[in-house]
């Protein structure tokens, strides 16, 4: 009996012990296939943190190029406005700007300030060098220049200096061995951008003026040339001719020329950072696709 029922059970046995086998290596298959995919899973993971981190530090960088953008932006309006509105500059050369756009005044170009281009490092002893006179207005001829002075007479809109073209001739330094003297930069003139027209213009406020580096060799230039000419430092310091000496804090003058270099350059870096800002936002629509990808 005993034997007939093993005999019975032994294909049972086998049967089962073949699906265990098969189960054994059918868990084992699906182990191997899910460690392939964690694997998978963790590489991608991994790829999917790198490029969100890179998409991240790309947004961040666009945002900042935005708001260095909006602050260039912001700053150059705000400089533009002072300008158009002659901020800083005397009430009787404000009106008289005024009438000339009107249509009242012909033959007016403009004060000094808005006819030239000084390089930023110069800008200071150049508006030092001018003083006022910075404010001084260009004219076609002498009757431009009578007729706008009888304009400011009738309004009673103060005083101004007006310089026809037609009358004003310049001088400049001419002092031998300037150019060996330690500290000596150039003729204050030669430092100053214009239009041709202007040069005499040009010449007859500051061809008489040095710039030099700082005080202390602006006083051994002052002195080994006898004080004869004017001299100014870098950092808005003035030897007078004759030797008596004007310093300390900008004046009130100073930032009138300085405010176009400055409108001008945040242009250009304006420019600059839009083209960067086009380039990265470019970045971050291909970052973004790579990792929703």
């Amino acid at each position: 009996i005993i034997d007939e029922n093993d005999a019975a059970r032994s294909p049972v046995i086998l049967n089962l012990t073949r699906e265990r086998d098969e189960a054994e290596n059918d868990l084992r298959v699906t182990e191997e296939r899910l460690t392939e995919l964690k694997n998978t899973l963790d590489g991608l993971v991994i790829r999917t943190q790198q490029r969100k981190k890179k998409a991240d530090e790309l947004k961040e960088q666009e945002q900042k190029l935005k708001n260095e953008i909006e602050m260039c932006v912001s700053r150059a309006s705000m400089l533009s406005d002072l300008e158009k509105n002659m901020e800083g500059y005397q009430g009787s050369v404000k009106a008289v700007m005024r009438e000339v756009k009107r249509g009242t005044l012909k033959g007016i170009h403009a004060p000094i300030s808005q006819l030239i281009n000084v390089d930023e490092k110069y800008a200071l002893a150049i508006e030092t060098a001018l003083g006022v006179q910075i404010q001084n207005i260009v004219t076609d001829t002498e009757n431009d220049a009578k007729r706008a002075i009888a304009f400011l007479k009738q309004s009673n809109s103060g005083r101004a200096t007006f310089l026809p073209l037609t009358a004003i001739k310049g001088k400049v330094v001419d002092e031998k061995s300037l150019d060996d003297c330690f500290g000596y930069i150039d003729i204050a003139s030669n430092l100053v951008k214009c239009d041709k027209k202007y040069e005499q213009i040009i010449t007859s406020q500051l061809g008489r003026t040095v710039v030099a580096e700082d005080m202390d060799s602006a006083i051994v230039i002052a002195k080994k040339y006898n004080y004869r000419f004017r001299i100014v430092t870098l950092d808005g310091q003035l030897i007078n001719a004759g030797g008596s000496m004007t310093g300390g804090s900008k004046t009130h003058t100073a930032g009138i020329l300085s405010r176009g270099n400055e409108i001008e350059k945040l242009g250009a870096r304006t420019e600059k950072l839009k083209n960067e800002l086009e380039s990265i936002s470019q970045k971050v629509k291909t970052a973004i696709e790579s990792l929703n990808a």
